[in-house]
């Protein structure tokens, strides 16, 4: 079989010879990758041109709701995968984590679109006030970014590794260009077929390179962005390309590190956490063949505990069942190909230049199935570095396969300082029971990881384990990792586009960005917000209400149906040294009887009210004095249907501004009411 790339529009053969592509498991071939001929400057344009346009004008939820549309259709079809991925030498467990792991990125994202505006730009943070008297303020904006997000991926995630970066530079309307790891590329060829048949996306909105794409960062400009997962040297001389630094090109760089995971010095043999932490070792060692950037290289433990775990995770390696991910009772296949195998024992020469092998085979393995042979199966390996704050060369050299090393400490300052000598990792994980150690260590060894993992027995059931990246936090680190963040929920937005500080007077910030910015224009309307639905309310609209004058009789009544007998709203005689001059209305009867002032009661297109936000008291008030309220629409937030008998609706952000006889704002906050539409279609 010929891989074939999709670019401009189309699918397209490459016209050399190119790279015959194996089975990791039978060395039977699979297909030929091949790019010989593309324009790469052609392509970049191409996504500028067509598929970027086309994903700026669609909304965040637009695009969010496309995304969930193809997370669908893809798990729909996720058994076909499958199928294909065991060639990789994956098993069933690690295809579920790369084909449902990528899908979920999928879903995960497109919820997210609940954060952003129903416009296709971000207002980021709250209005800067710029001037004395209020006429002149700043903003800022986010856009997207006009031209291409180019992902060169790792070969061992070849559906994940894709589908985690597409789904958050769709969801910030940039298109992307894909190029996966050659020698699992064919898998990923499957997958990008369905998601172009399916038309979901918007034409130019992705491409994929299935062969070489060297030189492609010699074509890039300053609104492109390039991420990297993979070696750090690879890493490192990507991002000192020339081009890179000319044009200023955003470069996100995820690359292998040396993870480790830390024994609590709490955590005795037959313990939760000692249990947890084996499974934890040995899951990380096999999953994947250990092909994974997040995988447990350094295992440090307390050094009265060393021949306890050696002894416990040696038994719990020998019971993995290894060969042909297709046959029943496997738990772990093979690397990605002979390639891989080679070098991973190179990798494991070195580091026995300081280490000694404790468990494991260089040279035999005993894999299950006919023609494994051929296959590029390899033993997991663990070894033992007993010094390893000299023999550094554990913290320098990674060995790309199921292999770690057990290092041992005396002090817990010192297995944070070991997990440091990495000199920056993805990920670290520690197993303890005692929430001391578990602060000390995190607040130690934060400043050299991307995420840090604390196991326990009170999280152990659900936790997604020290390997798995989430969707909504951030996943890279510093240093040797790359010094990049992928997803990060709307952080992960973010690095494709555009923050825009923006100045002028309120009533233009607000035609800006659609969003009532406080001392802008109001509209006051004769008909009342609540009396209009969705689709006729427009941001500025606004009732000014009716006033009434507090009472102490309203205060003494809203302690007692509320229960709220602070001592400033019903005692009088103790308010010596408060800020306080006489009995002070509750803040809550304030917005309580605000409700009272701009609610229409007559049924209508308001549904309900579906919260708070940002409520703030802001002067007292006493009895005697006026309040009235201006209700302003702040915002307007699209709903889709959950389904047919669903009420099509909307939610609508109102700001209730309490002011008193002086004109004085005394309470200020933003309610969120659910409006109905008037077309139900």
């Amino acid at each position: 079989m010929r891989l074939e790339n999709y670019v401009l529009g189309k699918w397209t053969p490459g016209d050399g010879d190119g790279k015959i592509l194996y089975n990791a498991i039978n060395g039977v071939e699979v297909a030929v990758a091949d790019s010989t001929g593309l324009d790469f400057d052609d392509i970049l344009k191409y996504g500028r041109k067509v598929g970027n346009p086309a994903l700026r004008r669609m909304t965040f939820q637009e695009r969010g709701l496309m995304l969930k549309s193809l997370a669908l259709h893809l798990y729909s079809l996720k058994d076909k995968f499958y199928q294909v991925s065991y060639a990789t030498g994956a098993t069933k467990t690690d295809s579920w984590i790369d084909i449902e792991g990528g899908i979920g990125n999928l879903f995960a994202y497109a919820s997210l679109r609940r954060q952003f505006p129903n416009e296709p730009f971000y207002v980021d943070g709250e209005a800067a006030p710029l001037s004395k008297g209020g006429s002149f303020i700043g903003h800022h904006i986010m856009v997207p970014k006009e031209g291409v997000a180019v992902h060169i991926n790792a070969f061992n995630f070849p559906v994940w590794g894709m589908l985690e970066k597409v789904a958050v530079n769709f969801l910030a309307g940039v298109p992307a260009v894909v190029k996966p790891a050659t020698i699992t590329s064919y898998l990923t060829e499957v997958v990008v077929r369905e998601i172009i048949a399916s038309k979901i996306l918007p034409e130019g909105a992705l491409q994929l390179i299935c062969g070489s794409a060297r030189g492609i960062i010699d074509h890039v400009e300053s609104q492109d962005i390039v991420t990297f997962t993979g070696s750090a040297d690879t890493g490192k001389m990507l991002k000192s390309n020339k081009r890179i630094v000319e044009e200023a090109v955003p470069f996100n760089m995820e690359a292998d590190s040396l993870n480790s995971s830390v024994l609590g010095p709490d955590v005795e043999p037959g313990s939760p956490e000692f249990d947890l932490f084996i499974k934890e070792v040995q899951r990380e060692m096999t999953v994947k063949c250990g092909q994974k950037c997040t995988a447990i290289r350094r295992v440090i433990v307390p050094e009265d505990k060393l021949e306890d775990v050696q002894i416990a995770l040696a038994n719990r390696l020998s019971k993995t069942t290894i060969g042909d991910p297709q046959i029943e009772g496997v738990r772990m296949g093979a690397l990605a190909g002979k390639e891989q195998v080679n070098e991973v024992r190179d990798r494991v020469e070195e580091l026995l230049a300081t280490s000694e092998l404790v468990y494991g085979s260089m040279d035999q393995v005993d894999a299950q199935g006919d023609g494994t042979e051929n296959g590029a199966f390899i033993s997991p390996l663990l070894l033992v570095n007993n010094d390893p704050l000299n023999n550094l060369s554990t913290h320098e050299i990674e060995a790309f396969g199921p292999v770690s090393t057990l290092l041992p400490y005396r002090t817990l300052d010192e297995a944070v300082e070991i997990t440091k000598l990495g000199k920056g990792s993805l990920v670290c994980s520690m197993a303890t029971y005692n929430d001391s150690h578990a602060k000390e260590f995190v607040l130690g060894a934060a400043s050299h990881h991307g995420r840090i993992l604390v196991l326990n027995r009170d999280c152990a059931k659900e936790s997604t384990g020290h390997g798995s990246p989430m969707p909504l936090l951030t996943h890279g680190g510093p240093g040797r990792a790359g010094g990049g963040e992928e997803m990060g929920g709307k952080r992960g937005v973010f690095h494709y586009m555009q923050r825009t500080a923006i100045q002028g007077s309120p009533t233009t910030l607000t035609h800006v960005t659609n969003q009532y910015q406080v001392g802008g224009k109001q509209n006051e309307t004769e008909i009342h917000p609540f009396r209009k639905h969705f689709e006729d309310l427009e941001v500025g609209d606004t009732v000014i209400t009716a006033k009434h004058t507090v009472t102490e009789s309203d205060i003494s009544n809203f302690a007692n149906v509320s229960g709220d007998n602070f001592y400033a709203h019903v005692d009088a005689t103790s308010l010596e040294g408060t800020i306080f001059e006489q009995r002070v209305a509750h803040g809550y009867f304030v917005l309580s009887k605000a409700a009272g002032l701009f609610v229409e009661p007559r049924k209508g297109p308001v549904l309900l009210n579906y919260g708070i936000e940002e409520c703030r008291f802001t002067k007292p008030v006493y009895p005697g004095m006026t309040i009235g309220v201006k209700l302003t629409v702040k915002e307007k937030v699209e709903q889709e249907k959950k389904n047919e008998e669903d009420i099509a609706k909307g939610i609508v952000k109102f700001l209730v501004d309490v002011y008193d006889e002086s004109d004085e704002t005394v309470a200020i906050a933003t309610i969120l009411t659910m409006v109905k539409k008037k077309n139900q279609d």
